[in-house]
């Protein structure tokens, strides 16, 4: 999703969610400051529903939660709030929280050509925040490619690039599945693309 400042003066948290819950669009809230937050590609869409079925599907039995864009993630130890394409949670904390999560051991963003250096910098900076947090997936929609940045046993990140032909690993929900997945019939258009 693209985020885009709004011309609001500054909200504390709970003005915030008291605003956003009379708005149409759904809005970020990153250091008192509001972002909207505004709809993406088709493949955007695809991509992201994929994630969610696939995690939801893979969870099934089990006490975790799977989030979708609609599912807002406050970054834990700060007043600041984030709608990821896709997340899931397993913290029996985020089970009594009705408005966000707080806890996820894994968030996706699915790329677009506005937000990727964000997503790459300073939202994953944020993200990092979350001493719950194992693995932070990036995802491209023009081209069968993936970025999994992972916490290792001894907190550092590892960043591992995935491609055509790969089987994506992730640790923090125990689930395997070939990159094609994810991709199929969607059609790609690297020729529109700025690298990855």
């Amino acid at each position: 999703m693209v985020a885009a400042k709004d011309k609001l003066p500054q909200l504390t948290p709970e003005e915030y969610f008291v605003w956003e819950e009379k708005q149409l669009a759904k809005h970020e809230y990153i250091g008192g400051e509001v972002y909207a937050m505004s709809g993406g590609s088709v493949n955007h869409g695809r991509i992201a529903v994929r994630f969610t079925s696939l995690f939801d599907n893979h969870l099934d039995s089990g006490d975790c939660i799977t989030g979708n864009s609609d599912i807002r993630v406050n970054i834990a130890a700060t007043s600041d709030y984030t709608y990821p394409d896709a997340s899931v949670t397993c913290d029996k904390r985020d089970q009594a929280t009705a408005q966000y999560i707080t806890y996820p051991c894994l968030i996706v963003e699915v790329l677009s050509d506005s937000t990727e250096a964000y997503d790459r910098g300073g939202k994953f900076r944020l993200y990092r925040n979350n001493p719950a947090l194992q693995d932070y997936l990036l995802v491209s929609t023009h081209r069968i490619e993936m970025d999994l940045y992972h916490k290792n046993d001894i907190g550092d990140w590892i960043i591992r690039n995935y491609k055509e032909g790969d089987s994506i690993e992730l640790a923090s929900i125990d689930l395997s599945f070939p990159i094609e997945q994810v991709y199929r019939g969607l059609v790609l258009t690297p020729e529109n693309a700025s690298s990855f």
